[in-house]
């Protein structure tokens, strides 16, 4: 008998239902792309927008496939829908679109897409590619495409300037920028250092220490930190630290040529010229390096402090070859024998330009103006900033005196800064002030004097007068004139003080002022005589235009009031009778 077959009861058929959504189209499109089905991966990728209209990507996913199609008018529709109503923030659709237009051969609109993409798009994932079809749209266009300001670039871009006005010696500018760059991108690592660099040359060492150990925070190993931190280690004479940096310094073998003279130029500047040359050496076996004299004079230096002459006068012999104009490698070549001798120290700075008193001698050579190379000068302008904050009495006197030959934005910057700072000479305060007037700032000034802060106007002399009369001030001008060319601005500065004191103290029976040659002319010839320079009454009475009587006359009462004959006979007691 057969057995009967029976359904079993206790069966339960298992069934998966299909989750209908825009994940599931959208991985049906994905897998249609991959076999080059575009019809299906664009109809997927509709039913994944009706399923998320809100989603943007599943609009621009959509509006890729219509441009590959071949359909780039409704890509662009699409794409203009998510930036007009659903993200305006996904800039990359101005590429997208900008890439329909071109393909459309419609290259104004293109354009002006493309530039859109690259003044809102911080990412900048298409520079490349938008930089290709700026060259594309140019050759279209028969025409430079418009400038914009590339948004992605912002901080290189800034940074770079930043760099150039470093290399310029403008570092109040370059440590403004930097700063901003700095907080905006706190990783930019490369502005971090050249903040730090500012900082050192403007003067402002702790600043520059403190930029120098957030960098080495945020990558311990970075090399051009390192090599920053070691040349602040020498100049604040810490000796320790120094060593021990130099041990790890030495035994580094960077591979990027900037790296390389990074190492090569530290190391000579910390004595390490034997490292130094080593280093150079390398760069100067690159093909791409070889046409550069002041490669050539790095490693002439170093070998020069290394002993190696024949090899520091090949290297200063090729950098002449390359540079026959500049002077600087024949006047090395000059000085060799007396290196080699030891009649002369080896140069120390490994910066390609002229010892900073041959320079010097120039400078005095053209009348007391600085000539526009050494105003650029980024080695001149550091000197000059860095003595203006930690130099002598004398020799910062000198500076001022030189900033008011450089007479640029940033010399007001310093000379204004200077004024505020409350332990610096009251009488170097006053030299600031003078120049700042002789080079054009003629607003209101902050300064601190005798310990409190004031505010000098524009039309009013540094001095206690309640008023100060056109008559006396046409007296300075007149004398100023005549004496810019012969007289530094220590002595115009000190004429303008004789004056004041000469005016106070008689104040309020001042002398009545008919002509103010005669006045002048006395304030010029005690300024000459104050500064033991040689002048008579005849030769300052033709110049302004008045009798020597006149002259005389006045030089002895302002004598009589200030006691400038006193004053001189003190200061030097062998100099005589100071009227003639």
């Amino acid at each position: 008998m057969k057995e009967k077959k029976r359904v079993a009861g206790s069966s339960v058929t298992k069934i998966i239902p299909i989750q209908l959504n825009a994940t599931f189209f959208f991985e049906r499109a994905v897998r249609s792309l991959d076999r080059y089905h575009y019809d299906k991966a664009l109809k997927y990728f509709r039913r994944a927008v009706e399923y998320e209209p809100d989603n943007p990507v599943n609009h621009c996913n959509m509006a890729g496939i219509m441009s590959e199609m071949g359909n780039y008018e409704s890509s662009n529709g699409v794409l203009a829908t998510i930036l007009n109503e659903l993200d305006p923030t996904m800039t990359e659709c101005h590429f997208y679109m900008a890439n329909n237009y071109a393909n459309l051969e419609m290259y104004e609109a293109a354009e002006d897409s493309l530039i859109r993409y690259l003044e809102e798009d911080a990412e900048g994932q298409f520079l490349d590619e938008a930089d290709e079809m700026m060259e594309l749209l140019h050759y279209e266009l028969e025409r430079p495409t418009r400038k914009c300001n590339i948004k992605a670039r912002e901080g290189l871009y800034e940074h770079d300037q930043a760099r150039t006005l470093l290399e310029e010696g403008k570092f109040v500018e370059a440590v403004r920028i930097l700063e901003t760059i700095v907080e905006k991108y706190p990783d930019f690592l490369a502005a971090r250092n050249n903040l730090a660099l500012a900082y050192y040359y403007m003067g402002l060492f702790d600043k520059g220490m403190e930029t120098i150990d957030e960098v080495l925070a945020l990558e311990p190993g970075n090399l051009h930190a390192l090599c920053n931190m070691a040349i602040f280690y020498q100049h604040g004479e810490q000796a320790e630290r120094l060593a021990e940096l130099v041990v790890q310094l030495k035994k580094t073998y960077p591979f990027h040529h900037e790296h390389v003279f990074k190492l090569a130029t530290t190391m000579g500047i910390l004595g390490e010229h034997e490292v130094a040359y080593r280093h150079f050496a390398r760069l100067l076996k690159d093909m791409s390096l070889q046409q550069d004299p002041c490669l050539y004079h790095y490693a002439a230096v170093a070998a020069t402090n290394i002993g190696s002459w024949s090899e520091a006068e090949r290297l200063w012999r090729q950098a002449g070859r390359l540079d026959p104009k500049s002077g600087i490698p024949s006047y090395y070549l000059d000085q060799l024998a007396g290196f080699r001798s030891g009649e002369e120290a080896a140069p120390s700075s490994y910066h390609y330009h002229l010892p900073f008193e041959e320079q010097f001698k120039l400078w005095e050579k053209t009348s007391g103006s600085l000539p526009d190379h050494l105003k650029r000068d980024p080695l001149v302008r550091s000197s000059i900033f860095w003595a203006l904050r930690h130099g002598d009495r004398q020799t910062k006197l000198q500076v001022i005196q030189a900033l008011g030959l450089i007479a640029d934005n940033e010399v007001k910057d310093a000379l204004r800064s200077f004024l505020l700072e409350p332990d610096e000479d009251d009488y170097l305060k006053r030299i600031a002030i003078f120049v700042l007037r002789a080079i054009g700032v003629h607003g209101a000034l902050k300064v601190v004097l005798e310990g409190e802060e004031t505010v000098i106007d524009p039309n009013r002399m540094p001095s206690r007068l309640p008023i100060w009369e056109e008559k006396w001030q046409a007296v300075l001008e007149t004398a100023l004139s005549r004496m810019n060319k012969h007289y530094d601005m220590v002595q115009q500065h000190d004429l303008l003080t004789l004056w004041v004191e000469f005016l106070s103290r008689l104040y309020p029976s001042v002398p009545k002022v008919i002509k103010v040659e005669g006045w002048a002319a006395a304030l010029e010839y005690l300024t000459a005589k104050m500064h033991r320079r040689a002048i008579s009454y005849h030769e300052v009475s033709r110049r302004y235009g008045t009798s020597i009587s006149t002259v005389s006359k006045h030089v002895k009462w302002i004598d009589e009031i200030c006691g400038i004959k006193e004053k001189m006979n003190s200061i030097f007691p062998k100099f005589g009778e100071f009227h003639e």
